[in-house]
C-alpha cells in the first residue's frame, strides 16, 4: 500500500517539512523538484500549490493532501475534510482574509464600494461575500502583488494575512473579515474506502496533532526536597498533575511536568528561590492527549 499525499509548495513549505519532522517524518527535497522523498516506504509526497490542492485531491491524482480551508471553499471542492491543523508560516494564528482599502480612500465599510472593483486571488469567496452583504462590485483576479494595487489598479482588495504587517507597510486599513482559514488535512472520498490507506491517515493526523499540541510547549524537571515540595507544586502550572517520583537520596523527588514556554523564564527564578534543584528545560516534538 501507498499512501499518496499532496504538501503545499509555497509559503507554507517549509512550515509544513518542519512539522512532519517533529512527528517523525524525514522529508527531503531537492530545489527544484516536486517530489520529495520521506523516510517512509508506505508514503509518496507530492508538492502542489495549495489553490489547485482541491481540485487534484477531489480528482483522486493524490488521496490527501494539506491545504488551506480558503481553498477548499474557494474551489467547492467535494473532498472529505479529516482534521484541522493550527499551524501557519509564521504564526500558530489562523489567516485572515481581509476587505482592505488604501488609507486615504474615503471608504469605511463595505457598503461604500458599490460598483468599485476589488482585486482579490479569492474571487470565487470574493463574490459570495458581496452577495451575503448585497453589493454588487466588480471582482477582479489578482495575479500576485494585490497589496499595491489601491487606490490606482483597485478600489480594494480581499488579501490574507496573519499579522497585518504587509498591510500596513502599504498604506492599507482593513474594513472587514471575509473569511478566516486554517490548514487541514483532506482526503479523496474514494481512498477513504481503502481500509489501509485510511488507517494510514489516521496515524499521520494523529502524529501531527501532537507535534502541533507540542508547539509553545516544554518540559521541565527538578530534583525537590520533601521539605519544599508543596511549595513547588503550588507554583507549577500542568497539563495535568505533574509527574513525581521519588530519587534514591531519602526525602528528595523528582518532578516532571509539561508547561507553556512563555511562562518559562519568569517561573524557573521562582522555582530556584523556592527550592528546586537541578532544573532542566527540554524541548518537545510531540504531546498526545
Amino acid at each position: 500500500m501507498k499512501l499518496k499525499i499532496a504538501l503545499p509548495k509555497g509559503s507554507l513549505e517549509e512550515a509544513t517539512y518542519q512539522l512532519f519532522k517533529k512527528a517523525g517524518f524525514n522529508i527531503a527535497v531537492g530545489a527544484r523538484s516536486y517530489y520529495p522523498t520521506v523516510d517512509d516506504p508506505e508514503l509518496e509526497i507530492v508538492l502542489f500549490r495549495p489553490q489547485e490542492m482541491p481540485r487534484y485531491i477531489e480528482d483522486g491524482v493524490v488521496d490527501c493532501g494539506l491545504t488551506g480551508y480558503d481553498w477548499v471553499v474557494e474551489n467547492e471542492a467535494d473532498v472529505q475534510e479529516i482534521a484541522e491543523l493550527k499551524y501557519s508560516k509564521a504564526t500558530s494564528r489562523p489567516v485572515r482574509w481581509v476587505l482592505a482599502v488604501h488609507n486615504d480612500s474615503k471608504f469605511k465599510s463595505v457598503q461604500d464600494l458599490k460598483g468599485k472593483k476589488i482585486a482579490t486571488e479569492l474571487v470565487n469567496v470574493t463574490k459570495r461575500y458581496l452577495e451575503s452583504k448585497k453589493v454588487k462590485a466588480e471582482v477582479e483576479f489578482s495575479w500576485g502583488a494585490t497589496e499595491v494595487k489601491p487606490p490606482n489598479l483597485a478600489d480594494a482588495i480581499v488579501e490574507a494575512t496573519e499579522t497585518g504587517s504587509s498591510l500596513r507597510a502599504n498604506n492599507l486599513r482593513i474594513i472587514d473579515t471575509v473569511l478566516t482559514s486554517t490548514t487541514r488535512l483532506i482526503a479523496n472520498k474514494k481512498s477513504l474506502k481503502d481500509p489501509a490507506k485510511k488507517a494510514k491517515i489516521d496515524r499521520i493526523v494523529l502524529l501531527l496533532q501532537g507535534a502541533i499540541n507540542a508547539q509553545d510547549k516544554v518540559g521541565l524537571k527538578m530534583n525537590v526536597s520533601k521539605s519544599n515540595l508543596n511549595k513547588i507544586l503550588k507554583l507549577l502550572p500542568a497539563l495535568k498533575k505533574p509527574t513525581i517520583s521519588s530519587l534514591s537520596s531519602d526525602g528528595w523527588y523528582d518532578v516532571d511536568t509539561i508547561i507553556d514556554e512563555a511562562v518559562v523564564r519568569e517561573l524557573i527564578p521562582d522555582l530556584r528561590k523556592a527550592g528546586a534543584e537541578g532544573i532542566i528545560e527540554y524541548p518537545l516534538n510531540k504531546v498526545i492527549y
